[in-house]
């Protein structure tokens, strides 16, 4: 229960996605605008980090890593599908980020309008690629360890563009210079925010 609590707290602040790697930042900066989209597409990311990361985690022990087809008879111990890691990672990334598409269409046409091309552009958000690949860099035991390390990541997420959007809010009103305006102030601040995570890089866990 420890180790799963200092993975889930590790990929939220000391490992975030955003701050300490960058990745993401795509839809990161386009949709942080306001704190309404922020929470639509934050929320949106923990669902689909929070599902892919433990399939893929599955099919990365089962089907793709060497040896992994040992269940199916002594003739497939050697057989090494490493390789195709990616192109099944990003398919299940494509097929969970359509659901999440038709659901938030249906129940949520506001947000889903607000959205617009950035929800579908989740499957190709490297933050959610990047997840599913250092969980099987780190080369997670358990599928518990993969779904903490999934959802910890999502909201780690979540914690920056809508921390970001809520800054954007508030420096409407600030007297910010020209050649700054927009996408520029929203970089400089991103990256104070980085350094600021870097804090908590001292935290022993």
């Amino acid at each position: 229960m420890e180790n799963l609590l200092n993975i889930f707290i590790k990929s939220i602040f000391i490992e975030n996605l955003v701050f300490a790697y960058f990745l993401g930042m795509c839809s990161y900066i386009a949709v942080s605008k306001t704190v309404k989209t922020a929470n639509g597409l934050g929320l949106a990311v923990i669902f689909v980090m929070g599902i892919t990361v433990p399939v893929n985690f599955l099919l990365n022990k089962y089907v793709l890593e060497a040896g992994a087809l040992q269940w199916l008879g002594s003739s497939f111990s050697e057989v090494d599908l490493s390789f195709l890691s990616f192109i099944i990672f990003i398919a299940v990334i494509a097929s969970m980020v359509q659901l999440v598409e038709m659901i938030v269409e249906k129940f949520a046409p506001a947000l889903y309008a607000n959205l617009g091309i950035f929800l579908p552009l989740i499957a190709v958000n490297c933050a959610i690629l990047g997840a599913s690949l250092f969980m099987q860099e780190r080369a997670y035991q358990t599928l518990g360890e993969a779904t903490v390390f999934g959802l910890g990541s999502g909201v780690g997420w979540f914690l920056a563009i809508v921390a970001i959007a809520a800054i954007r809010e508030r420096i409407k009103f600030s007297n910010v210079p020209p050649a700054l305006k927009g996408i520029g102030i929203t970089f400089i601040i991103t990256g104070l925010m980085g350094i600021g995570f870097m804090a908590f890089m001292g935290i022993k866990l």
